[in-house]
């Protein structure tokens, strides 16, 4: 038999719970997955599965194997996706992105994605944790900021405005600042970003808060910093329409900081399947402009 025989079989097996859901999976006989395990079992020379007459589950050396068996699976499929390079996206994508861009922005795209491509099934992970892509096994993450880790590759998405502002009331009591160093004498509220930058005399000037209130809500953010309790920056779509209305006065406008990039981060071994391609260009084409709707309706919600 080829070293290979069985892997789709025993993986099937595991996922349905029995060796009869597995064949109308796999569109096979029932007998022709029982043989094809009980040949991968001889080969190996362990038990993979216990069978009993109610029920089949996996050894504890067989859940090892199955899991080695998922990945060499998935590498087989995506090698042979990259064969087809105009095919339509199908298997799984799986994709994290920071709670308060994914609900409002990533999410929509995605789902619209999805819908376009029905052998294509989405795993999106919304979380604020800096997850490790390789390791964790996922496709893409959209990611601001810096990227040091050598085993992945990255693509610009899309950019937004980050813009520093505080109320009227707060300014009236406190004074504006009129440098960055003016800003380590004023209370300060930070969102999910650890540094503000700023541009001075054509050089990056980073600014290291230390919050008197935080949160991981942009919406959240603004809120406090209207109610006056100090000094914010977030992404523009969060605060436009309230410095329009005057809840919040732009400050340091001649320091503001270039546009802040957002990444589409991935594993270099999955940087040419389909799925994965069509799935950035969709985002590059559709992310930026949601990004700007969004300040102009002063809509952003977390």
């Amino acid at each position: 038999m080829s070293r290979w025989d069985g892997f789709d079989e025993a993986v099937a097996v595991a996922d349905t719970g029995n060796f009869t859901n597995a064949a109308r999976k796999l569109n096979v006989s029932t007998s022709h997955v029982s043989r094809a395990v009980a040949r991968l079992e001889q080969h190996v020379g362990v038990q993979v599965f216990l069978r009993t007459t109610r029920a089949v589950t996996l050894t504890d050396t067989g859940r090892v194997l199955v899991d080695q068996f998922r990945r060499i699976i998935a590498d087989r499929d995506e090698a042979l996706a990259m064969l087809d390079l105009h095919g339509e996206p199908q298997g799984e994508l799986r994709i994290t992105c920071s709670i308060a861009m994914g609900e409002r922005f990533v999410a929509p795209i995605v789902r619209e994605y999805a819908q376009a491509f029905p052998r294509l099934s989405i795993n999106l992970d919304l979380t604020n944790r800096i997850v490790d892509l390789v390791s964790e096994g996922y496709d893409l993450a959209l990611r601001t900021g810096t990227l040091a880790d050598s085993r992945l590759i990255r693509t610009r998405i899309a950019t937004r405005r980050i813009t520093l502002c505080a109320s009227p009331a707060y300014l009236h009591d406190r004074g504006e600042p009129q440098s960055v160093d003016d800003l380590a004498r004023h209370d300060c509220i930070q969102g999910t970003a650890d540094a503000w930058q700023f541009v001075v005399a054509g050089e990056t000037r980073t600014f290291r808060p230390r919050p008197r209130w935080r949160c991981n809500s942009g919406t959240a953010v603004a809120d406090a910093a209207m109610a006056g309790m100090g000094i914010c920056q977030l992404p523009e779509f969060y605060v436009l329409d309230h410095l329009r209305a005057g809840r919040l006065v732009e400050l340091l406008a001649p320091l503001r900081h270039q546009d802040e990039s957002v990444w589409g981060v991935y594993p270099q071994r999955r940087h040419l399947l389909p799925k994965l391609r069509q799935l950035i260009d969709k985002l590059k084409l559709q992310l930026g402009p949601a990004f700007k709707q969004a300040a102009l309706d002063g809509s952003a919600t977390t």
